[in-house]
């Protein structure tokens, strides 16, 4: 993790490359948890913060590894109290977005990002793939 100011305001980065199997969400929730334990904002603590985060990061780890074509990079950067999380993989193709489905059990990962994260973008890259990117932090 780095650590430095932007403006006035303390900021903190991460960046991981996480292999195309299950096992990455398992890791993934648990570098952003502790990410998170060490926060260089004291408005990015407490326990709807880290649930929201680690929903977040494992819904778009999972979709990196299911959909993705090879390796994905889970980046998180806390600065002026927002917590961003980018998850990018090599599949150029958008997540489906829509409403929540009904009794399914897949189908609905976006959508609960959505719903938890203050705003959600889908950037296309230029090398190829995609980077899908969720802001959280306290309303």
């Amino acid at each position: 993790m780095r650590a430095s100011t932007y403006g006035r305001w303390p900021t903190a980065r991460a960046e991981y490359s996480l292999p195309r199997r299950d096992s990455s969400v398992r890791w993934a929730r648990r570098l952003t948890s502790a990410f998170l334990a060490h926060p260089v904002d004291p408005a990015l603590t407490g326990d709807q913060l880290l649930q929201d985060a680690t929903l977040v990061v494992s819904e778009l780890v999972t979709n990196a590894t299911r959909h993705g074509d090879g390796d994905c990079r889970l980046r998180l950067y806390a600065a002026a109290g927002l917590l961003i999380v980018e998850v990018h993989d090599s599949n150029p193709s958008r997540p489906r977005v829509g409403p929540m489905p009904g009794l399914t059990e897949s189908g609905r990962g976006i959508a609960m990002v959505r719903h938890v994260a203050r705003s959600f973008s889908v950037t296309s890259d230029r090398g190829g793939g995609k980077t899908v990117r969720a802001v959280l932090g306290p309303s």
